[in-house]
């Protein structure tokens, strides 16, 4: 993880820097600076780095003469490569009143079809940058925090039981004092960060809130009215609860829900899944889902198989026909686990209310 005590990343912690006397080995990380010429001039910048910063032209060339590194803004981007802090719904869906096409989501989307196949080293390195600074700010965003990670497929319509089922193992997870995180997409995904953006609501707001939604219950045909639904949604509830969502432009098909708190979005689909399981450090839930799920379990299992981060960390798979007669993954996960240290660390149970106990148990047998 980087050293949080040299970044700077919001203006008031550049103006903090600046009064203590020196710039000197900071990283300043996208921080507009253009107003802050005369700081600049008079700081000592030397073994600073500058990524992403917008500034006068004499206030660059004075920290370029004081050995300091910088990398200028990119023009005629979508998204800011160099950022320093998480995505908000917000943010990623300015513009939706004109549709989901005008949003900068629906942008950095574009430019990655764009630009994926066209060989173009610079263009790569971009989206490495971007994915970098993104995991960075993931690891600031949840240091100290106990993680859950939920699982579930994007074909999880709103207004059904299974979709319910999830929002309150979210708001479950959420109320314990868990963080949940999720892929950040629709569908389950959606659904616990949901629950968890509605756990400090009363109880009832769930059932309001899905009534709410099912106004339009799928992101297909129409990605614009699913999302405007969701933030009718926040605007009812307007204080909700926080959680992390972590998706790809990877599938494109896939927007990122309204619910989470704060987004880590990755152009490296693999990245992204990797980081997400990684970050799960309370347990991993699996809801019913298909190929993407599958994957994620193994991708989890892998890890707790070999013991490469540690301890092994809960896995609970939700579901028991779906595991074990339609996808059934659970056998497997269970022959993989015999005889090693994540034997204790599986478990598969039939609904969603089993959950916080299976957590619960697999915790206190670490």
């Amino acid at each position: 993880m980087a050293n949080p005590d040299i970044e700077i990343e919001t203006l008031a912690e550049f103006d903090q820097a600046v009064a203590r006397g020196s710039l000197s080995g900071y990283r300043i990380q996208s921080v507009n600076l253009l107003e802050r010429t005369f700081a600049l001039l008079a700081a000592d910048t030397s073994a600073a780095v500058f990524l992403g910063c917008a500034m006068e032209p004499d206030a660059s060339a004075k920290v370029r003469a004081d050995g300091a590194l910088v990398y200028p803004p990119v023009p005629d981007l979508p998204f800011n490569p160099y950022r320093g802090l998480l995505y908000t719904a917000d943010e990623l869906f300015t513009g939706l009143a004109d549709g989901y096409e005008a949003t900068p989501d629906a942008q950095a989307y574009a430019w990655f079809q764009e630009t994926k196949a066209d060989g173009d080293v610079f263009s790569s390195m971009l989206r490495s940058i971007h994915d970098d600074a993104v995991s960075d700010a993931l690891d600031e965003h949840l240091s100290g925090a106990r993680v859950v990670g939920v699982m579930g497929g994007h074909a999880m319509e709103r207004g059904g039981t299974e979709y319910r089922g999830a929002a309150e193992l979210g708001r479950g997870l959420a109320r314990s004092g868990l963080t949940v995180a999720t892929g950040g997409g629709p569908g389950a995904m959606e659904a616990a960060n949901l629950g968890a953006y509605l756990a400090p609501a009363p109880d009832a707001a769930l059932a309001e809130a899905l009534e709410l939604l099912a106004k339009a219950p799928s992101f297909t045909p129409s990605v614009s009215d699913w999302a405007r639904a969701a933030f009718a949604v926040r605007e009812r509830w307007p204080a909700g609860g926080d959680s992390v969502g972590i998706p790809t432009w990877f599938y494109g098909h896939e927007p990122p829900n309204a619910f989470a708190g704060h987004i880590a979005k990755y152009f490296a689909n693999a990245t992204r899944e990797d980081g997400l399981l990684a970050r799960s450090t309370g347990g991993v839930v699996f809801l019913p889902g298909a190929a993407g799920t599958v994957q994620e379990i193994f991708d989890n299992a892998t890890p707790n198989y070999y013991a490469s981060r540690g301890e092994p960390t809960p896995m609970v798979l939700v579901g028991r026909h779906h595991w074990t007669e339609h996808l059934p993954a659970w056998p497997l996960l269970r022959a993989l686990a015999r005889g090693r240290g994540m034997e204790s660390r599986i478990a598969l149970v039939d609904s969603v209310a089993e959950v916080p106990e299976a957590l619960a148990a697999m915790s206190r047998a670490q």
